[in-house]
């Protein structure tokens, strides 16, 4: 039986590759959640007038790769402490949310937060969100897979904006 989760965490081109590339995911897709206009577009969800965050989409096996190991790889794609964008892309656009689709995912996630907050890893709280999943609407077809269609693009985007140095301080080693 496949599930489906929803993660916005920031620009989303950088949101797919971590996914993509783990056993039991089928697809990860970009694509706006979490606002009040129908099939949004990415001007108009940069407009920041539509509500709608940049997010993934991701259908996996749970018996294969369970919900509990997306929230732990999504946790270290993100800066958990900064509410207002991530890294160099800021607005309510690029927010870092958890969005749940059942209630035993919003129970994991909740979880999974108070155990980041206590383990004393940020100075600051965690302040990602923990919302019910609303519609999801596909972004443009350029911004799926972006990292294999322009990889030079995408690396050259990804370490400069502030993404990178991030993880590798605040989450490897």
């Amino acid at each position: 039986m496949r599930e489906k989760a929803i993660f916005a965490g920031g620009c989303f081109w950088c949101m797919i590759k971590p996914f993509d590339t783990q056993p039991g995911i089928e697809s990860v897709v970009a694509g706006y959640t979490g606002g009040h206009t129908v099939n949004p577009t990415y001007e108009e969800v940069c407009s920041e007038k539509t509500g709608h965050t940049e997010a993934v989409e991701i259908t996996f096996d749970p018996e294969v790769f369970p919900y509990d190991k997306l929230v732990d790889v999504y946790w270290q794609q993100t800066d958990p402490t900064d509410a207002g964008g991530q890294f160099v892309d800021r607005g309510s656009s690029y927010r870092p949310v958890i969005f749940y689709t059942s209630e035993e995912q919003r129970v994991i996630a909740e979880k999974s937060k108070a155990d980041l907050d206590a383990s004393g890893r940020f100075k600051n709280p965690i302040v990602t969100q923990i919302e019910e999943a609303g519609p999801f609407y596909k972004a443009e077809e350029y911004h799926q897979d972006f990292y294999k269609k322009d990889p030079d693009h995408y690396k050259n985007y990804r370490s400069h904006s502030g993404r990178d140095p991030f993880i590798d301080t605040n989450w490897k080693g």
